[in-house]
C-alpha cells in the first residue's frame, strides 16, 4: 500500500492474463464457461489501454474452504471474545476447533516484508520458519521495492497469492517449491488492456479458483479465471463513488463468507458491501478516516478498517457509520504510522501492519495496549526480528499443517 491521489475520471477497462500451470498433485478447477468479460453492475463498458499478449494455462485452486476475511464478535471494551477466522480459516473445515489457543498470536503469521522484497512465516515465538525472496528491491522511482505488498494463503494452504503493485503483477506461489506457478500482468508496465493491471492491490484466490484483485488506478475489481480471462468486473472505469457502478480508487476487495465482497474506496473514505451477485447492500462513510485501507467485516456485522496515515488509527464502525471502538495514539511507542491492514485474531485481539514503523503489532482492544510485536519500531532491517515496510499479512491457524513449514 502506497499513498495515492485522485487521478481524475478514467475510462479504463479489462485485462487478461499471463499464466503458468499447476504443479503436480494440486487440485485445479474447470474454468467458468463464460470466458468473456462481464460487468455485473453496469452493462456499458469500453476497452482501452496499451499493449497486449497473454498465454493460457491452468491455475491451481484448493478445497472448498472460505477465502473470506472475517473476524469474531467483538464489542468495544468487552471481555467476551469469541473464536474468529481470518482469510482461509474463516470457514475452513480444517480450522474448526473448540479451543482458542492462548497467547497474543494464536498461530503462525505470514508477512509480506515489502521493503526487504521477501515473504516470511513466523511463529508466535518470533522464529522464522519459512522465507522467500520476491523481486529485486529495485522498484520504480518513488516506490519502496518490487517486493510483494500483500500476501494471502490460498484456500488449500499450499500456495500464497501475492500482488506487486509497483510491478503491476499478481502471482501465485507454491509454498513447497518456492516457485511462481501463475501470474497475471506485465512486469513494470501498467495498462488496462487484456493482460495488464495498473496498481493492483489485495489479490485473493476464491474457493472456486477465481482470483480477485483491486485494480486501483483502473478503478475496478477484476475476477480472473484459470485461463487468464476476466469473467466478471465491478466498476466501469470511471473515477466516481457511485457503487455498484463505479468506484473512486478501490484498494480493497475483501471476499465475504456469503460470496459477497467488501470494497474499500480511498477517495471519499467509503466501504461498500456487495452481495454475491454484485448488488449493493450498503455503503459506509468513514468520517474520521482520511485514507481507509482494506476494510474487514466482523462477525457481529461491524466493519474494521485501518487509516493509512501518520499518526494512523484503527476503527470499528457499524454499518450506519457509528464508531464503537478506536485505537489512536498521536505519540509514543504505541503510535501507528501508515497501518495498511488490520483484522481480528481468534482470541479477539487485533493484529495490525504498522508499515512505516517497520513492525507488525497485536493490540488488545480491552486495554488498547500493544501486547505483541514483530519488528523494531522505526528501525528497518533484514536480521531475524526485523522488518522493512511490512505491508501485508495473513494468519495461519494452529491446526493447519503445511509440510516442510510447521
Amino acid at each position: 500500500m502506497r499513498k495515492y491521489v485522485q487521478l481524475g475520471a478514467l475510462a479504463l477497462f479489462m485485462s487478461t492474463a499471463l499464466v503458468a500451470c499447476a504443479p503436480k498433485g494440486t487440485q485445479s478447477t474447470t474454468p467458468p464457461s463464460n470466458s468473456t468479460t462481464s460487468n455485473s453492475t453496469n452493462p456499458s463498458s469500453s476497452q482501452s489501454g496499451n499493449n497486449n499478449g497473454s498465454s493460457n494455462k491452468s491455475i491451481v485452486t484448493g478445497s472448498n474452504k472460505s477465502n473470506s476475511h472475517t473476524s469474531s464478535n467483538h464489542t468495544a471494551g468487552s471481555n467476551n471474545k469469541t473464536a474468529s477466522g481470518h482469510g482461509n480459516s474463516a470457514a475452513s473445515s480444517t480450522s474448526n476447533t473448540s479451543t482458542v489457543p492462548s497467547g497474543p498470536l494464536p498461530g503462525d503469521l505470514l508477512i509480506a516484508d515489502r521493503g526487504n522484497s521477501r515473504l516470511l512465516i513466523v511463529t508466535p515465538q518470533k522464529k522464522i520458519i519459512w522465507s522467500m525472496t520476491i523481486g529485486n528491491g529495485k522498484g520504480p522511482k518513488g516506490s519502496s521495492s518490487l517486493g510483494a505488498d500483500d500476501a494471502f494463503f490460498t484456500p488449500d494452504y499450499k500456495h500464497i497469492i501475492i500482488n506487486e503493485e509497483d510491478n503491476q503483477v499478481i502471482a501465485v506461489i507454491d509454498i513447497a517449491t518456492k516457485k511462481i506457478i501463475w501470474h497475471y500482468g506485465h512486469a513494470g508496465v501498467p495498462g488496462s488492456k487484456p493482460g495488464y493491471l495498473n496498481t493492483p492491490d489485495d489479490a485473493y484466490m476464491l474457493p472456486n479458483g477465481l482470483v480477485t484483485v483491486a485494480d486501483i488506478k483502473n478503478m475496478r475489481i477484476l475476477f480472473i479465471n484459470q485461463k487468464g480471462q476476466i469473467v466478471k468486473q465491478y466498476g466501469n472505469g470511471l473515477w466516481r463513488h457511485n457503487p455498484p457502478y463505479s468506484y473512486a480508487s478501490p484498494n480493497g476487495d475483501t471476499p465475504l463468507p456469503d460470496g459477497g465482497m467488501l470494497i474499500t474506496e480511498i477517495d471519499g473514505s467509503y466501504a461498500d458491501r456487495l452481495s454475491k451477485n454484485g448488488k449493493l447492500l450498503y455503503t459506509v462513510h468513514f468520517p474520521n478516516i482520511a485514507y481507509p485501507s482494506d476494510t474487514q467485516l466482523l462477525k457481529n456485522g461491524n466493519l474494521l478498517t485501518a487509516d493509512y496515515e501518520t499518526p494512523g488509527k484503527i476503527e470499528e464502525v457499524t454499518p450506519q457509520g457509528k464508531i464503537v471502538w478506536e485505537y489512536y495514539k498521536t505519540s509514543g511507542p504505541g503510535m501507528l504510522s501508515n497501518p495498511s491492514l488490520t483484522f481480528q485474531l481468534p482470541n479477539g485481539d487485533f493484529i495490525v501492519n504498522d508499515d512505516s514503523n517497520d513492525r507488525v503489532v497485536i493490540i488488545d482492544p480491552r486495554t488498547n495496549q500493544i501486547v505483541w510485536q514483530y519488528g523494531h519500531k522505526g528501525v528497518p532491517g533484514t536480521a531475524p526480528g526485523y522488518l522493512n515496510i511490512p505491508d501485508g499479512m495473513d494468519f495461519l491457524p494452529p491446526n493447519v499443517h503445511i509440510p516442510g513449514v510447521n
